[in-house]
């Protein structure tokens, strides 16, 4: 079995986003930034961690992720299985005809029972777990989201708009028609 960028990418922008939602939903962005993964694959995941139930959205202003179940309630299996990432050591995918027609190779069980101790450690560790040991090891996690507003602090000055004539022309035109 191999783990590909997919679940560990998922695993990590799934943490990032449980140690920060109490101050809202998280962006994208935000985690493509600290984490440093493409936006354009986080969006891919986070659809699929939608679908799966695991994450919900927020649209607009002040919008972004937050989880759809208590840290305590996702385990990594489940976040890993929801981006479509196999969990499977077998030559053959588990259907058991490794040997093509020929049925299971000799090593069919081993794999297979690998796979089994595989999904149980994955589904023994909960998202809650790994929250608390980045915690543990000094993470600092920011009170307040960096917002970067497009006011500025200055009020904007709106030309005044006169409404008289611009020119000598003008003006002359202005009065002929009076």
């Amino acid at each position: 079995m191999r783990l590909t960028t997919k679940g560990r990418f998922a695993v990590t922008a799934m943490i990032d986003l449980a140690l920060r939602q109490s101050n809202g939903p998280v962006t994208l962005a935000a985690i493509s930034q600290r984490q440093q993964i493409s936006l354009s694959y986080l969006e891919q995941l986070f659809g699929k961690l939608r679908r799966h139930e695991l994450v919900e959205s927020t649209r607009g202003p002040g919008g972004g992720y937050t989880l759809a179940r208590k840290a305590a309630d996702v385990t990594v299996a489940d976040i890993i299985l929801s981006v479509d990432e196999p969990i499977d050591a077998t030559q053959c995918g588990g259907k058991e005809n490794c040997l093509g027609e020929g049925g299971r190779c000799m090593t069919h069980e081993l794999w297979a029972s690998l796979n089994t101790r595989m999904v149980e450690f994955l589904d023994s560790v909960t998202l809650q777990k790994l929250v608390d040991d980045q915690l543990a090891k000094g993470i600092t996690v920011e009170d307040k989201p960096a917002i970067k507003r497009a006011i500025s602090p200055a009020p904007v000055v709106k030309p005044v708009r006169v409404n008289a004539p611009n020119s000598v022309f003008a003006l002359g035109n202005a009065f002929s028609k009076s």
